[in-house]
């Protein structure tokens, strides 16, 4: 009964976002970036190997775009890992993104991380922050992070206690400020270490972030006042209209205020540096993706013969055409937003 139920949800949902949808037909993403004299989104050249190492997470947050949680069992295996260091070590790549879920969970991921380290690749680990302290056996990840020398980048959706908890459950924040406070202690965010700790921001509702700047200024303040806490960059990103945000806003009636936000706030400044540009996705399943968002929606890249991990061939993916929906409104509204923060 429990599976009818959540394929019925599944379905209402999907139905209710059709309906919108239809209403905004005669304004499509790719309308509107013919519109501002750009003929399609394609590729300037591959900058960026984003991995999903699974789905797996020790969190269920309501703007999650993966819809991570710990009950999801997508995850890596270490022969798909192997292929994407093959196909990556004969291209100059100079960036490593891993993602998920909580990357951590995945059984091989230092085996991962040391192995990428021999390839002298720049390297980005997207952290919750209360991974760290979930098990004692990821107690030591600030250290891990540090002898490897990764960029952590990590979500914390505000600077009190509130309004985190409110978006990525009960007891998150003070167990993000610790871990925070863990990394800081072996010099994380501090001046000369060089090792880099950047924030994420996501808006706890249906609105776009403040300016990326200003919101920097003031969690650099409070942190540092209230926790001692130093970090490098904050990124605001804007919560994609899809997976558990999208639940969100039908359930809340704000799905169709939302896209109209998103719609009237479209910035070609910012349609032209979105990080489809520049960075390939690869999904748990070694599967091609333009983007983040493109792989949960499970839009493969273009040419479905090198759709695979398989079948990497960068010259094609460095020239590719991207694929594009109404989400993509998301990336291209207001500052723009992406994996980096904010683009124009």
């Amino acid at each position: 009964m429990k599976s009818l139920n959540f394929r019925h949800s599944e379905l209402s949902i999907a139905n209710e976002q059709i309906k919108i949808l239809n209403k905004f037909s005669d304004r499509s993403f790719n309308s509107q970036l013919n519109k501002s004299g750009i003929e399609k989104l394609v590729s300037r050249k591959v900058e960026i190997f984003q991995i999903n190492l699974g789905k797996m997470c020790n969190q269920t947050c309501k703007h999650c775009h993966v819809d991570a949680g710990p009950d999801r069992k997508e995850i890596m295996t270490r022969d798909t890992m192997q292929l994407c260091l093959e196909k990556l070590s004969g291209t100059d790549i100079p960036a490593v993104d891993l993602t998920g879920g909580a990357p951590e969970l995945n059984p091989d991921f230092r085996w991962f991380i040391v192995e990428l380290k021999k390839m002298n690749r720049h390297i980005m680990v997207r952290c919750n922050l209360t991974i760290i302290l979930s098990n004692p056996k990821f107690n030591d990840l600030p250290e891990f992070f540090a002898e490897n020398n990764i960029e952590v980048v990590s979500s914390l959706p505000y600077y009190q206690k509130t309004n985190t908890d409110r978006q990525r459950g009960e007891g998150v924040f003070d167990k993000s400020i610790k871990a925070l406070q863990m990394l800081n202690e072996i010099g994380y965010g501090k001046n000369g270490s060089g090792l880099i700790l950047n924030l994420v921001y996501n808006p706890a509702g249906a609105f776009l972030p403040a300016p990326q700047h200003s919101l920097e200024t003031d969690f650099k303040k409070e942190l540092l006042d209230k926790f001692g806490i130093v970090f490098n960059n904050l990124y605001t990103i804007t919560n994609m209209p899809v997976s558990r945000f999208l639940e969100y806003l039908i359930d809340s009636g704000n799905y169709e205020y939302y896209m109209e936000k998103l719609i009237n706030s479209f910035n070609a400044a910012a349609a032209k540096n979105v990080m489809c540009t520049n960075t390939i996705s690869i999904g748990w399943d070694g599967y091609l993706y333009d983007c983040d968002f493109n792989q949960m929606l499970e839009m493969k890249v273009l040419n479905n013969e090198k759709a695979h991990i398989n079948n990497f061939d960068l010259t094609y993916l460095d020239t590719r055409e991207i694929i594009t929906g109404q989400h993509c409104f998301g990336c291209t509204a207001g500052a723009g937003s992406s994996c980096g923060g904010a683009t124009s």
